[in-house]
């Protein structure tokens, strides 16, 4: 993932700055890990880039599936424990937040220790509190595992992206954060719609623990298939070294525009997939358990778009890829608001496939930037993402406890218009940098 600006990287693939909205310089590099730009590194049909690919496919399986397995069950623990939907929303926000919090310090690990061994680590302990989930008391203690669930998955996002980074050739880069965005659509529809069909008949807990055993099964293979890096090299565990390269991270402009795009989008989606579980088992659908976790079959849609991504900033740059990806979540958004059943499916499938777009192209985007340190700006990215997350399953629920249905949307169509204009500045900030490379010329 590398296009640059200024200072001479490279911007991968035709593109230039005026194409990626990009106007920085990234500072002097730290003791950390630089990928071996040789090419030995993996590429489509290369050695160990299939075997690759699936094992980080299911690593992505396997976290959004933890990380999301209360979601489509809310109204069902919401009636078991007597809480109100916000109270229920932080079984989801608790364990995005955990995430959030620790994805950085995971980096650093990361960097020291290897991607390997951290993203390992990593789904071994959350696989067991998953196993330990379905036994919570009460909401207080569910809440609490689930945010220990998601501090452990923090190793995974950041770990993923700069594995890939170092150990994939740049072309197919963008291609193969598809593929693992891919995976976390996947885990997000199964685990949803696994739990709706077993939590109707055996209810919530079992259904939890069904996801548990899906997703040890997941981390066994994982560590199986998953090739042993090659061009890592150990970096520095000096908090010094970690603050100087978050520094630089964010002293730049194009990723801290990309950081809030992540999160902005996550804040839509975080939001919907919340509430949409209390909308759709009430009046006027009213639909049993099981078919409101089959509406997130509709995650397919994120499969295709996400792993799609590369050639549609291929054809649009990555800006016109960002306005497409915000635009079709925007009607998707205003089509949910029908009494219709077919037509709030059509919105979810427009919010899900802008969604997951959206979110591909910024998350690749972002190792492209960022010439050392890729881990903590990968890291600084899923934390941006995880907050918009917690932010938008908390405060969706709150809007739609205030105003229904259009309380969420409302809050939805805010973020939308958040990334159009972000976006919007950075085509803004692309022409000034062009223009004065003109004058200069």
């Amino acid at each position: 993932m590398h296009w640059t600006d200024e200072s001479g990287a490279s911007y991968g693939h035709g593109m230039t700055p005026a194409d990626t909205g990009a106007s920085t310089t990234v500072g002097a590099a730290s003791a950390v890990s630089v990928p071996d730009t040789s090419d030995s590194r993996m590429a489509p049909g290369g050695p160990g880039y299939r075997r690759m690919s699936l094992a980080l496919f299911l690593a992505g399986v396997a976290t959004f599936a933890l990380l999301y397995s209360t979601q489509a069950l809310l109204p069902l623990i919401s009636g078991d424990m007597g809480v109100t939907a916000s109270d229920a929303s932080w079984t989801v926000a608790a364990a995005t937040g955990g995430l959030a919090v620790f994805v950085l310090p995971m980096s650093a690990l990361s960097e020291r220790f290897g991607r390997r061994t951290v993203m390992t680590a990593s789904l071994a302990v959350a696989v067991t509190v998953g196993l330990l989930v379905p036994f919570a008391p009460s909401l207080p203690a569910l809440v609490a595992l689930r945010a220990v669930q998601g501090a452990a998955l923090a190793g995974l996002p950041a770990s993923a992206t700069a594995y890939l980074a170092e150990e994939v050739t740049p072309r197919a880069l963008v291609t193969a954060i598809g593929l693992f965005v891919a995976g976390n659509s996947v885990g997000g529809m199964s685990g949803r719609v696994i739990t709706g069909w077993v939590a109707q008949e055996w209810g919530w807990r079992i259904a939890v623990g069904v996801i548990g055993a899906v997703a040890v099964a997941c981390a066994v293979a994982f560590r199986l298939l998953l090739p042993a890096p090659k061009h890592f090299r150990a970096g520095s565990l000096r908090p010094r070294v970690l603050v100087r390269t978050v520094r630089d991270h964010l002293a730049n402009p194009l990723l801290r525009r990309l950081y809030a795009i992540g999160a902005l989008f996550m804040t839509v989606f975080g939001g919907v997939y919340t509430v949409i579980g209390y909308r759709l088992t009430e009046a006027p659908f009213s639909l049993p358990q099981g078919l409101v976790g089959s509406i997130f079959l509709v995650y397919l849609v994120g499969t295709v778009s996400a792993s799609t991504a590369g050639r549609l900033v291929g054809r649009l740059g990555r800006r016109g890829a960002l306005y497409l990806g915000g635009g079709t979540t925007a009607a998707g958004l205003l089509l949910s608001l029908a009494s219709s059943l077919p037509l709030v499916l059509l919105g979810l499938v427009l919010i899900t496939a802008g969604f997951f777009a959206g979110h591909a192209v910024a998350s690749s985007a972002v190792g492209k930037t960022a010439q050392h340190g890729r881990a903590q700006a990968s890291a600084l990215y899923q934390s941006a993402y995880y907050v918009g997350s917690s932010a938008g399953s908390t405060v969706g629920a709150l809007a739609f406890h205030s105003g229904g249905w259009t309380g969420t949307v409302g809050v939805g169509l805010l973020a939308v218009l958040g990334v159009v204009a972000i976006t919007v500045t950075g085509s803004l900030a692309a022409r000034r940098v062009a223009g004065t490379a003109a004058a200069g010329a």
